[in-house]
């Protein structure tokens, strides 16, 4: 069931908060022993919210937008009062004294949380293992990855167990695992949604991310997370929008200008994932959408993202290295060493360079409506999958799991444009395949509602693994 659907018929009393609760928290402990999806699942603490969230309910009283909605959230961000690990063995007692902004707005709209999902350590990856907790299968094959690094949040919502997951993008890290499990993952607008953790915010690539099963409730989920608050700068000026309130459902695409690009010059595709990239691109031109393609120049950004990325890591976590290495995930400190001989001269042409990338998707953007994309080159990868070892795309042996895997989605962390995976078929082994597309900045709403019509015009429906009525 949808949140949408949900928060109004716990309005209208027909269904119970506790009732709710007990019923996820069931499907949860059922699947977890099969997937692996939880670090942290919180039986006492949600039935206490459940049960305080009945009352409100039976008082009458004035009910928030997410009033009795199970919650799910990723273990990278902080929550009051339950332990934040990390992914890390280092922080596996840790407990917040106080949540993450976004997770205290969510808490204020009366969504209930259930469990912390899992997370590569730190979010250091796309594939989602850490040392903590071991590897999270993914929801419609257990031999292939859940993605990452959010592939907790993403496997919990394909197997049903709740229906709105707080995630974080950095390099892909919400689109890259909704792609593989058949959800919708959106990567937010810079500042649309305050990131109350992060250390650089000046500087900031990574965002606090809403993944559900639905563009619906997507912008439900967004609504109530979004708007300034004075931890990030990006955020101080940003108008509170009432994104599922304005969201339609009906209309056409008629007037708006899509550019699309298959794969960056060089890089591989799948032929299934080509394949049902060409069919998305149907369904988005029969909605009268005028479809131009893009040459996908000045896309092949890797190294850039690498040198920012891995000197943020390097600055965080090398003094963790130096004491507790034999601890922390054997690629963590692969990818710490990367950056060990960066200087200040190369970590700022790298930042130049992030300008550049920014006013070129700019210069798109003004002569297009949006920009489309697949979300990867090909479907989840095996669950034993090395981030440092090669992959097997129909066949040929790829090397650069970052660089061959994902080269859309990193562009647009390092741009702060929105941009959003969506299910768009599935390949010849059944496994789910994303579509990305990419909005204006800031222009969050315009977006989501072309996702919603994109969505809407799939005969599929919402997808749902097999797993999910085990």
């Amino acid at each position: 069931m949808s949140a949408t659907e949900v928060r109004a018929r716990v309005a209208r009393r027909e269904l119970s908060p506790v009732e709710i609760t007990e019923a996820v928290l069931a499907r949860a402990d059922a699947l977890q022993p099969r997937l692996n999806c939880f670090i942290t699942i919180c039986h006492d603490e949600a039935l206490r919210a459940a049960k305080a969230a009945e009352a409100a309910v039976m008082r009458g009283e004035a009910l928030g937008a997410l009033h009795g909605v199970p919650l799910t959230v990723k273990d990278l961000v902080n929550t009051r009062g339950v332990r934040t690990t990390f992914g890390s063995v280092l922080y596996q007692d840790h407990v917040p004294d106080h949540d993450a902004e976004a997770v205290a707005r969510l808490r204020r709209q009366g969504a209930i949380l259930i469990g912390k999902t899992t997370t590569s350590e730190f979010g250091a990856k796309c594939l989602t293992d850490a040392p903590l907790f071991g590897r999270t299968c993914n929801a419609w094959d257990v031999t292939r990855t859940s993605g990452g690094s959010s592939g907790g949040a993403a496997v919990a919502m394909a197997a049903g167990i709740a229906p709105l997951a707080v995630a974080t993008d950095g390099g892909g890290s919400t689109r890259i695992p909704a792609a593989c499990n058949g959800v919708v993952g959106l990567k937010q607008s810079q500042g649309v949604v305050p990131h109350s953790q992060v250390q650089d915010a000046f500087a900031n690539y990574t965002y606090v991310t809403p993944t559900t099963r639905n563009v619906a409730d997507t912008a439900l989920m967004l609504q109530a997370m979004a708007g300034e608050h004075g931890s990030d700068p990006w955020s101080i000026g940003m108008p509170v929008t009432p994104y599922h309130d304005v969201l339609r459902h009906d209309g056409d695409l008629k007037g708006l200008r899509l550019l699309f690009c298959a794969a960056p010059k060089g890089r591989p595709i799948a032929r299934d994932v080509s394949s049902a990239f060409e069919r998305a691109l149907g369904s988005l031109r029969d909605l009268g959408a005028e479809l131009e393609e893009m040459s996908g120049q000045g896309f092949d950004i890797e190294p850039l993202w690498r040198v920012i990325n891995h000197t943020s890591w390097r600055g965080r976590f090398a003094p963790l290295a130096a004491a507790h290495g034999d601890k922390l995930s054997p690629s963590l400190l692969q990818q710490l060493a990367l950056a060990k001989d960066v200087d200040g001269v190369e970590y700022q042409h790298a930042m130049f360079a992030r300008t550049e990338l920014f006013r070129h998707v700019q210069e798109l953007l003004a002569r297009s409506d949006f920009l489309v994309t697949p979300t990867l080159s090909c479907t989840a990868l095996p669950i034993d999958q090395d981030l440092f070892g090669s992959m097997n795309i129909d066949g040929n042996v790829v090397p650069e799991v970052r660089a061959n895997w994902f080269p859309w989605t990193m562009p647009f962390n390092l741009t702060g444009h929105p941009a959003i995976s969506l299910p768009c078929g599935v390949d010849s082994a059944g496994l789910p395949i994303g579509l990305q597309i990419v909005g204006r900045f800031r222009q969050d709403a315009a977006l989501l509602r072309v996702a919603a019509l994109f969505e809407a015009s799939q005969a599929h429906g919402t997808f749902t693994p097999e797993l999910a009525f085990c």
